[in-house]
């Protein structure tokens, strides 16, 4: 920790002159921040949220926020057992602000694939496209990612983790602004992915073989791990009765391997010969054990010590056996198929070329493993051709999960309405492709758009919208959706595990628990409410087969703004 400055002694003079040099001073990003087409919905999920004044703060409290609207006829259902997973179409800073209602601190896993602003029309900032002249073309491209990211950070788990693709024309700055954002404890690393083929041949620059991968960690996050390759599988080559294995010395090798280092695990082992072995570096220096003489004892008693004769001595060496083994990952990352790779593969879907540098699925599934969750949500706020989809289900497939994808973009070129949303529809349905029938990996779907918003007036229409709004929010929150009670005051819903209760004022309570009397199984239940009383005494009586939920606060806000 940095010693604090000690300022009583010091004169009026120095201290001015102290305090003009903190002001000069700055370390991170700086960069020309648009007001004007400054986003308000920060305000709405964020009470922090910094605004130019306090008048445009109050402006915006209470006023219209995005909700979702489903679009009926592209539902998917294959398994009713299963639960479902969403496509939203709309500007995805919408999107995001919707997802803080519905999945804040709830999603495992996000992967994004955002612009990289090279100049060359693939970045749209206030509806034009920013090209290479543009004097403020980082500065709009940081604007736009602030943003999203900010909303994003807020659905992660304490034990999430965020990999954002990238290339060399904004990673240092996204490095430093996801400094800013998550911290500079949360980077995991920098990833280097190889593309499989080298662009950008120029005479004054190196040809692209690799884009990056920048991957920060929430507080709890702990990195999962990868399968053997086939080169790591050769150093496996013995095998007893319980299969192939490799040894390790059981000397400690390599840094912090002398006597010094850790004394206590400085001790004789008695070897085959009944002589005294001690820990022996290779120049006769005293090493080490790895471990203490319990824990050697425990081995040797499971057979997992094997004896080497080297030249007048025994030395222990430990078993390390293949099944099931996995290792760390690396930050480079050149055995995945590339962009080539995942062309192809998209294109068995269409017959034609119809996405520009699409990203191979093995690349998301190896993102989607190393979260190190048995069965995550996985979050796609630029999902493009739909590729985290893919890989979600082929995932599921091979294993039997059930991982969840929430997929996130606009209807630019009709990318989401023509592209993603086909995508996903074939491969949870099955299709025909240039090489034959193609088997679906079943699921189910349920497609948003993000065009909507609800106005903080109280009128009927109103109150009826964002009564009909908060309820399709709520059942989106917890993936329930089959209607089992439907009544003018409170609806019931259920789930694959359990049901969900939303009682809209606060009279009806009464005729809801009369209700879920008659029903087995247990009542995530959500109140509406003018007033801050969490109801637990009304419930008192049914609390074992109750969780009382709160509503997310902006909701609340805007029902009692209409309802007061």
């Amino acid at each position: 920790m940095a010693k604090r400055t000690n300022y009583d002694n010091w004169s009026k003079e120095e201290l001015i002159k102290e305090l003009d040099r903190i002001k000069e001073t700055t370390y991170g990003l700086v960069w020309h921040r648009d007001k004007e087409t400054e986003e308000r919905l920060d305000i709405l999920i964020n009470s922090d949220a910094k605004t130019p004044n306090e008048t445009f703060k109050n402006e915006v409290v209470g006023k219209p926020f995005p909700v979702l609207k489903e679009v009926k006829k592209r539902e998917i259902i294959t398994d009713k057992e299963k639960p479902f997973n969403y496509l939203i179409e709309g500007d995805n800073y919408h999107s995001l602000a919707v997802l803080n209602f519905t999945h804040q601190n709830s999603v495992d896993v996000i992967y994004i694939d955002p612009p990289y602003n090279t100049g060359n029309k693939d970045f749209v900032y206030n509806d034009k496209y920013v090209d290479l002249e543009d004097p403020y073309r980082h500065s709009k491209w940081l604007s736009f990612m602030d943003k999203r990211l900010r909303l994003a950070k807020n659905l992660l788990k304490s034990s999430g983790v965020v990999f954002i693709s990238i290339d060399d024309n904004e990673l240092a700055q996204l490095k430093l602004l996801c400094d800013e954002i998550f911290g500079e404890k949360g980077l995991v690393g920098i990833v280097t992915v190889g593309k499989g083929t080298t662009t950008g041949q120029d005479a004054k620059k190196f040809g692209s073989s690799a884009d990056y991968l920048l991957v920060y960690g929430m507080s709890e996050f702990e990195l999962g791990r990868i399968d053997l390759s086939e080169k790591d599988k050769l150093r496996f080559s013995k095998r007893d009765d319980r299969g192939y294995y490799s040894i390790l010395q059981w000397r400690k090798t390599g840094n912090g391997d002398r006597k010094v280092d850790r004394p206590n695990l400085f001790y004789p082992i008695v070897g085959p010969d009944g002589k005294n072995i001690y820990p022996i570096g290779p120049t006769g220096y005293e090493s080490r054990w790895r471990g203490n003489l319990k824990n050697f004892d425990n081995l040797l008693n499971e057979n997992m010590v094997e004896w080497v004769k080297q030249k007048n001595s025994w030395k222990p060496y430990i078993k390390y056996y293949l099944e099931g083994r996995k290792k760390a990952p690396s930050n480079l990352w050149v055995d995945i198929d590339g962009n080539k790779k995942a062309t192809i593969e998209l294109k068995e879907f269409f017959g034609e070329r119809v996405f520009s540098n699409p990203k191979p699925t093995a690349l998301i599934e190896r993102c989607i493993n190393l979260s190190g969750v048995v069965n995550p949500v996985v979050l796609d706020f630029f999902a493009g051709s739909g590729t985290t989809a893919q890989a979600v289900m082929q995932l599921n497939k091979s294993d039997g999960g059930i991982r969840r994808f929430i997929l996130c973009t606009n209807d630019e070129n009709n990318i989401c309405s023509q592209i993603c949303y086909p995508r996903v529809k074939k491969s949870i349905e099955g299709y025909i492709s240039s090489k034959g029938s193609v088997r679906g990996f079943g699921g189910n779907l349920k497609y948003f758009t993000a065009y909507d918003f609800v106005e903080a007036k109280e009128t009927d229409s109103n109150k009826r919208k964002l009564v009909n709004k908060s309820t399709e929010m709520l059942c989106i929150k917890e993936n329930a959706f089959e209607l089992v009670k439907d009544e003018s005051d409170f609806k019931i819903f259920k789930n694959s595990d359990h049901y969900l209760g939303i009682v809209f004022y606060e009279d009806a309570i009464s005729g809801y628990k009369k209700a879920i009397k008659n029903i087995d199984g247990h009542f995530n239940t959500y109140v509406f409410s003018l007033g801050d009383d969490p109801h637990e005494k009304e419930f008192d009586d049914v609390k074992k087969k109750v969780t009382l939920c709160a509503i997310p606060e902006v909701i609340l806000k805007v029902y009692r703004e209409i309802f007061k």
